[in-house]
């Protein structure tokens, strides 16, 4: 539905070099303020290196933005272009708004299969995990025990005091382990299903 889609615009100024980029890096940050004041409240505004970025709930506002936006940039001498994004759920990413959006269970499914699919090709390629499995057991033993035990079915697991982190390839793997992990634990036991930062250890193939 249009009206609580996520759209965003990237706003990005064209570039510059040495004195000339440090002005405009102040330009920028003086327009911002004027953007946020211009756009109105049902806008998120924020920035980054060379860009400006614009939240809205829907694809009509998201370029009405972008236009105020650059024309503001413009009024402080600074030239800029716009790009339109939409947030894609099933895919968690900025999609350009042709991508079509699945409507139908089926269709949500097959997205679905195919995030989790492009996760595990992934995760196998660069040898790191995808997603991960955060456990907060109640004793330094008991996550000895437990990482034992994952590891000796070949799971990749780092241990740290009483917190347990185990890499998988993909979310729906994630969530059944976690599942398999609350059975296993104390009732009350932190089990959590996450993405994993960069430099996750290896998933065993």
């Amino acid at each position: 539905m249009a009206g609580s889609d996520d759209w965003r615009v990237t706003v990005t100024v064209s570039g510059e070099t040495g004195a000339g980029q440090a002005q405009q890096s102040l330009s920028l940050r003086q327009a911002e303020e004027d953007i946020r004041g211009q756009v109105g409240r049902g806008i998120a505004v924020g920035a980054g290196d060379g860009q400006v970025f614009l939240y809205a709930g829907t694809e009509a506002a998201a370029r009405d933005a972008g236009r105020v936006a650059c024309d503001v940039l413009a009024d402080h001498g600074i030239a800029a272009g716009s790009a339109v994004h939409r947030w894609h759920p099933l895919e968690e990413q900025w999609e350009d708004p042709g991508v079509p959006m699945p409507q139908t269970k089926a269709e949500r499914e097959a997205e679905h299969q195919r995030l989790v699919d492009a996760e595990t090709v992934e995760s196998q390629a660069a040898g790191t995990a995808q997603w991960d499995v955060r456990v907060e057991l109640g004793s330094h033993r008991q996550a000895v025990a437990l990482a034992r035990e994952l590891e000796g079915e070949g799971r990749a697991v780092v241990r740290r005091w009483k917190f347990l982190l185990v890499g998988v390839s993909n979310e729906d793997e994630a969530r059944k382990l976690a599942g398999q992990i609350r059975q296993q634990v104390p009732p009350g036991t932190a089990v959590l299903v996450e993405q994993a930062g960069a430099g996750w250890p290896f998933i065993p193939s």
